[in-house]
């Protein structure tokens, strides 16, 4: 190739790579001679082949580009350059590597003038003083980076220190402020305002934070933003796999699980070359899907592709034991996983309510209150109004406590608490899960119409799902429930109970059923004392009420 032909070819790449179109850079420039490339164009080759989802060979190429900056004395750049190193390196869990390389980008732009460049270092610092819970430190790094990208007029430096300190605020328990910053950055995304690079990494920490903070209802919208915009990526590109593990986890909450599912494997052939461990968490996710309808063996399947890619397979796989009657395992391995569990709220709540579902199957609610207290206390880390999931879990966890220790009152206001919470959140599962054991309280309290009608939505829900299982245990409960009679009669005293609300006396009554007087004053007392009513005529208002009369 001759030196005009080098030229032209490289002008082509640089326009595509101009117009975000990385299959044709991708293209243009790995057919020309890696030796006579600039760094630029070097740099140019790495991005294109990241985004078309060739992240080793991106990684080898950017490497050629950081040696050739390096050699020109361009410290910017080679320091630019090597904390992109660094960035590939920790992306793909090669710590030691990804160590030396920070610092090496320390390194060279530690020599250099105050520059954009630093913005990179102070987002790393931010992100370690954050890993050892130094919040105002992280805080600090993280302003640093703002009002060095305002001086140097980078949009993209801007909203990604607004982002690192939105994080910073949120997991510090400063949700309102930490929220409204996410809110403003998510505004630039949309408007278009930063680089592709930049708008993939913001979308895809938004998302994160929104799901590890329970933030549904934003994540849901955002996850749809995403979507939209990673439509126009080449295939295979890692933001795509992101994201879409995202939705999947939006569409499972929701209750759209066929789509969840399709969804979910998807999202494992995009990431699995370029983001293992997101790939196992989508596995995980289709996991519980499968658990849920019943199918345990797949279940255990995707579980296990889920640990073997570095995704923590709990709740999900301490919750099949618990169907096949085990309750030590499971125990042990819930606490197991708690012990390890890092700064996402959302999974930690998640672990807490199952250890609450466990141990009130094992009969030990000591550790079942514990669990529900625990949740209860992490939820009012936060305002209602900004942790709804939360409450919401924590009130089913509460209540269910509660109704094991015979408190019916208290469980029936957190259960009711809690339905009403689900129900607005739009998630169907827990939802019905929650009228199971509002059923289960409404009989201990005597109320069986009520019993049969949380029966009635929640086995309805189940079906729509596809949980057969829970429809099942729903419909059987119904099926029990029809069988029985309100308030713990006896079909004698349910007899006399309909004739006392149709106005006989004692005599009357007795000539009917051909029984004594004195025997139709002990059905009375006893029926007076079940239902917990004064008089004969509370015992026909509660006949009304139960269609006994």
């Amino acid at each position: 190739m001759t030196g005009q032909m080098l030229a032209a070819a490289v002008e082509r790449a640089r326009g595509a790579v101009a117009q975000g179109a990385w299959n044709e850079a991708y293209a243009l420039l790995r057919g020309l001679p890696v030796a006579d490339l600039a760094p630029e164009d070097l740099e140019a080759l790495a991005d294109a082949a990241w985004w078309t989802c060739h992240p080793e060979e991106s990684l080898a190429v950017r490497l050629k580009a950081y040696a050739g900056y390096a050699a020109a004395g361009d410290g910017r750049r080679a320091g630019y350059t090597a904390w992109m190193v660094f960035y590939d390196y920790q992306d793909t869990g090669r710590t030691v590597a990804a160590a030396g390389w920070l610092r090496r980008a320390r390194r060279h732009l530690g020599r250099e003038p105050e520059c954009v460049e630093q913005c990179l270092l102070a987002w790393s610092d931010s992100d370690a003083a954050l890993g050892r819970g130094a919040f105002d430190e992280a805080l600090a790094e993280a302003r640093r980076m703002t009002a060095l990208g305002q001086r140097f007029g980078s949009p993209d430096m801007v909203a990604m220190g607004l982002q690192v300190q939105a994080g910073v605020l949120v997991a510090a328990g400063r949700t309102a402020e930490g929220l409204t910053l996410l809110d403003d950055t998510m505004c630039s995304v949309m408007a278009g305002e930063l680089s592709e690079l930049f708008t993939g990494w913001v979308y895809c920490l938004a998302l994160q934070q929104c799901m590890a903070a329970a933030q549904l209802e934003r994540a849901a919208q955002w996850t749809e933003a995403a979507m939209d915009w990673c439509a126009s990526l080449p295939a295979g590109n890692p933001f795509r796999g992101q994201c879409r593990v995202h939705r999947v986890e939006v569409l499972d909450l929701r209750g759209a699980w066929t789509p969840a599912v399709h969804e979910a494997e998807v999202a494992r052939r995009e990431l699995l070359a370029s983001d293992p461990q997101m790939a196992g968490e989508a596995w995980y996710v289709s996991g519980e899907i499968h658990r849920r309808r019943g199918d345990l063996a797949a279940a255990e399947a995707a579980f296990a592709r889920a640990h073997e890619l570095g995704w923590d397979p709990q709740p999900g796989l301490a919750l099949i034991g618990l169907v096949r009657g085990e309750t030590a395992s499971p125990t042990a391995a819930l606490r197991v996983a708690l012990a390890g569990a890092g700064r996402d709220r959302l999974g930690r709540c998640r672990l807490l309510a199952a250890q609450v579902e466990v141990a009130l199957a094992a009969g030990d609610n000591v550790l079942a209150r514990e669990a529900a207290d625990e949740l209860d206390a992490v939820a009012q880390e936060w305002p209602p109004a900004d942790a709804a999931l939360l409450y919401a879990m924590a009130a089913t966890a509460g209540g269910a406590v509660a109704l094991a220790e015979h408190d019916i009152d208290g469980a029936l206001s957190l259960l009711l608490r809690a339905r009403s919470l689900w129900l607005g959140l739009e998630v169907p599962y827990e939802a019905a899960q929650t009228r199971m054991l509002l059923a289960a309280a409404d009989r201990e309290a005597g109320d069986h119409d009520d019993a049969r009608l949380e029966l009635a939505a929640a086995g309805a829900a189940f079906e729509r799902l596809g949980a057969v299982p829970d429809a099942r245990r729903a419909a059987a409960l119904m099926a029990d429930g029809r069988h029985r009679l309100p308030g713990r009669l006896t079909g004698r005293e349910a007899e006399v109970l309909r004739l006392v609300a149709a106005g006989l006396t004692n005599r009357a009554i007795a000539a009917e059923l051909v029984i004594s007087e004195h025997t139709v004053s002990r059905h009375l007392n006893n029926i007076f004392a079940k239902l917990d009513v004064p008089s004969r005529a509370a015992a026909t208002a509660y006949a009304f009420r139960h269609g006994l009369a």
